[in-house]
């Protein structure tokens, strides 16, 4: 897209600039500090405002001269969290402010006990029925008001925060479009509305105010739905529409590589954004994530030693210690802090995945099960934690329940090879063959990450005695592992070897069976069958001439969409 076509979907960024400063301004006075946050972050990346240009403070009315009072003092006992207090001397205030503020003080103050609860009577993973008490008189005093028509934008905001604490999610996402409607700048309301939506149709189907925000809401919305092309284009247009300075757009684009497993390309977003502002903490834990992937160890410890420095008692700083100790092999400090990370915010789905993998890693299932689950109630988008349900129910050799998981892992990652192979592992088990088989050919077709799919392809075939279609994709796995130009440690190529050696030898063609022999003899594990080949070729040869023959004839089974290839040509690769 062209410069010019984007600045006049964005307007001019002039007006956007007023219109984060005046929100930051209302979100400040209502104590909404993530969205003050985020638009503050975004205004820093425009060029600053003449003084002439600044916007205008909002209309003060009169109600809001009668409660200006009792919104000071309250205003300071939330600033200290003291929440009941704050909402004590707001009791019978009239103005939308002081009313929104009000509500918002029980609200959570209800949370705050109910956190308080929960780390007191609780085990980090024992599933409580502690409740915020005071959702429901919420729920009750904002439908009447809500009825009346008499909530803007951030009163909707909190309703559809109350109803979503009750699990009432259809009302809860219908509340938040209006409130994105009746206040479109409030970041708050898109990044609630985000967490709600589940698949591109629900998307699609919401009627979104036309403003520019919707953008960065779309991108975001990509990115959780593992679009990451759109996402990352959406990005690409914002940077250069004028947000190129914004390190919000940094880290997301360095999160959506992080998700499409681009390790270095997110590590060099991630470094960059380092650079930029290094006391930042946010998103560091998926930093660490790749670090650890990678398996930099000197780096992560310096990650990890400088996020304690900043502040030891955020949950990122946990989770960047829980992943260092884990690549130690710590397995228990690292579920340790990771235990630290879910005391102090119980909903962080990060910590509770990463703890799964800690128990899955000390061979406790039971409690990486509850982990897992954890995670997915937290957010059912997480394919991690569908996927590790998948491995622990594996373990316990349950593989219908396996089958349920690694599906739902699939769904929401459909090209992730990884998730193809457990998938055809699955049906493997329970004998369904031919969606086994299906499978493991879509993992190879996507882009197998870690070279297995063909593999398990061909040892399938082999054991259905599919010896011709088994051939072909022992074929294609060697010529895949050669092509990589580095040989893979998993690398089974000896055993793809042996099987077309003796396929070869039955099918009496005995130049390419005499390849495979000698090439057998390469290999430590294949080197006496090969030697024993190469012997009973030399009878047959010294017995009779053969004829050539065609490398495979059609293939027997159709269920495997296997491309013809040439016979196979080892000279030109060297293990």
């Amino acid at each position: 897209m062209k410069m010019a076509a984007l600045c006049s979907e964005f307007g001019d960024l002039l007006q956007i600039k007023k219109q984060l400063i005046s929100v930051i301004s209302l979100c400040k006075e209502r104590g909404l500090v993530h969205s003050v946050k985020w638009a503050s972050e975004l205004a820093f990346a425009l060029d600053p405002l003449p003084k002439d240009e600044l916007p205008p403070p909002p209309p003060f009315t009169e109600e809001d001269a009668q409660d200006l009072d009792a919104l000071a003092l309250a205003k300071s006992y939330f600033d200290l969290k003291e929440y009941d207090r704050a909402a004590y001397f707001l009791r019978g205030c009239r103005s939308h402010k002081a009313y929104f503020l009000y509500m918002y003080s029980r609200y959570l103050s209800g949370e705050k006990k109910k956190d308080d609860e929960t780390v007191d009577s609780l085990g980090p993973l024992e599933k409580g029925q502690v409740r915020n008490e005071a959702l429901r008189e919420l729920r009750v005093e904002l439908s009447k008001k809500h009825s009346a028509g008499e909530l803007d934008g951030f009163t909707l905001y909190l309703y559809g925060v109350v109803l979503r604490k009750l699990d009432l999610l259809k009302e809860a996402v219908d509340v938040f479009v209006e409130a994105t409607h009746a206040l479109p700048l409030h970041w708050g309301a898109w990044l609630e509305l985000c967490n709600l939506i589940t698949n591109i149709e629900m998307l699609k189907s919401l009627s979104l105010p036309d403003c520019w925000i919707r953008d960065f809401f779309m991108a975001h919305m990509y990115t959780e739905l593992q679009m990451i092309k759109e996402a990352l284009q959406k990005y690409q247009s914002l940077i250069e529409a004028g947000f190129s300075k914004s390190t919000y757009i940094i880290s997301q684009i360095a999160v959506a590589y992080h998700n499409i497993r681009d390790i270095d390309q997110a590590l060099a977003l991630f470094n960059e954004l380092r650079d930029q502002d290094p006391y930042r903490i946010e998103n560091m834990d998926t930093f660490s994530n790749l670090l650890y992937v990678k398996s930099m160890k000197p780096e992560l410890s310096y990650l990890a030693h400088n996020l304690v420095e900043i502040d030891k008692y955020r949950v990122e700083t946990c989770c960047v210690i829980g992943n260092y100790y884990s690549l130690r092999s710590q397995h228990e400090k690292a579920a340790l802090y990771f235990q630290r990370a879910l005391k102090l915010n119980p909903r962080c789905l990060g910590a509770w995945t990463l703890m799964g993998h800690e128990y899955m890693e000390m061979k406790n299932t039971s409690a990486a099960i509850q982990a897992y689950r954890h995670a997915v109630e937290v957010n059912k988008r997480d394919y991690r934690a569908w996927y590790g349900l998948g491995q622990t129910y594996e373990i316990l050799k349950m593989p219908f329940y396996c089958l349920y998981y690694y599906r739902k892992a699939h769904q929401l990652r459909p090209n992730d090879s990884r998730m193809l192979v457990a998938l055809g592992e699955s049906y493997e088990k329970l004998s369904q063959h031919v969606e086994a088989k299906k499978c493991y050919w879509r993992a190879y077709s996507v882009g197998d990450v870690e070279k297995m799919a063909l593999l398990k392809l061909a040892k399938l075939h082999e054991q259905l005695n599919e010896s011709d279609d088994a051939a072909q994709c022992y074929i294609i796995y060697i010529q895949d592992i050669f092509s990589c130009g580095e040989q893979l440690e998993h690398a089974e190529v000896s055993t793809a070897l042996r099987y077309l050696g003796q396929y070869y030898f039955k099918n009496k063609l005995y130049d390419e069976a005499s390849l495979c022999a000698q090439r057998c003899c390469d290999y430590n594990d294949a080197r006496e069958e090969g030697k024993a080949l190469l012997r009973q070729i030399s009878q047959v040869r010294d017995q009779a001439e053969t004829p050539s023959a065609e490398l495979f004839a059609p293939l027997s089974n159709n269920n495997t969409p296997v491309r013809r290839v040439s016979p196979l040509n080892l000279s030109s690769f060297t293990p």
